[in-house]
């Protein structure tokens, strides 16, 4: 073997991992062009004609209704599994009564839109990115459009329109349950005084963490719509298609969702600590 034959092999490797990353950077950059003018075309049509009442209410029901019963559930359990890890550490510094303020700002600000948010992308958003990927596949959007309807206004915007309506509400449903889980195992089981783990929790976490909560789920709500409306516009051919749209529905929506919750964090907290008054507490 020539000395020339590693040196080869290893300027094709270069050259291969090279356009691998190039052909990756032009899809993400193409996606995100796509993805934009996409939600362009739905703000438009949310804002030029508003959708029928018949279109409405279903998807509604599906986003809200039906989503509330696995948000509270998942709440509550997070609030007492918040109460069994945070207990023992606790202890060990001689504050268990402050575990109230912990549990709770941590379900305010953080837990509770983010499980929200995270339980309507794998139940709803997957789910309507694979609704839409058959519509696709099946022909079903073309025949929409050569009725003279036109799709994105037909059956993105109720989609769109249901998600930043009812996922506030979700939001708060998953706090609320989260505080009571918290209470519950930490007041009734692990026998934390009562009147000190409600004082702290009055103490520490204020009407602005709520608001933080109830904020950034508007804008996670928004990028489920949009991603999964997406992805299910875009599917591929056949049943594999739908597969993938899904799943990517669902990856890429939480991915944004965590990526939206660390800059938005970042932002709310510095705008409260430059308005907040000189000498109070960040709380």
């Amino acid at each position: 073997m020539s000395s020339s034959e590693p040196a080869s092999r290893f300027g094709q490797a270069l050259v291969d991992w090279v356009r691998d990353w190039g052909d990756l950077t032009v899809r993400g950059i193409d996606t995100t062009g796509d993805l934009a003018l996409f939600s362009w075309s739905t703000l438009t049509w949310m804002v030029a004609r508003r959708p029928r009442r018949g279109s409405l209410l279903p998807i509604l029901y599906q986003v809200g209704v039906m989503s509330l019963p696995v948000v509270a559930l998942t709440g509550m359990f997070i609030g007492m599994v918040l109460a069994v890890q945070s207990f023992f550490q606790f202890q060990q510094l001689r504050l268990e009564t402050r575990m109230g303020a912990v549990i709770n700002l941590s379900l305010a600000r953080e837990l509770g839109p983010v499980l929200a948010a995270t339980m309507l992308a794998g139940r709803v958003g997957s789910a309507m990115a694979a609704e839409l990927g058959t519509m696709r596949v099946t022909e079903q959007i073309d025949a929409l459009t050569s009725m003279g309807a036109n799709p994105i206004q037909y059956l993105v915007v109720p989609r769109f329109l249901a998600f930043i309506l009812l996922i506030p509400a979700l939001t708060v449903m998953a706090i609320f349950t989260g505080v009571v889980g918290g209470y519950f195992y930490s007041v009734i089981i692990l026998g934390i005084d009562k009147h000190h783990y409600l004082y702290n929790t009055q103490e520490f976490v204020g009407g602005f963490d709520l608001f933080v909560g109830v904020f950034k789920s508007w804008f996670f709500g928004v990028a489920i719509a949009l991603v999964s409306c997406y992805h299910g516009f875009n599917c591929a051919a056949g049943a594999e298609g739908v597969g993938k749209a899904a799943t990517a529905a669902f990856v890429h929506s939480f991915v944004l969702i965590l990526a939206l919750d660390l800059f938005l964090g970042i932002s709310l907290d510095s705008i409260h600590y430059m308005l907040r008054p000189e000498g109070s507490s960040l709380f």
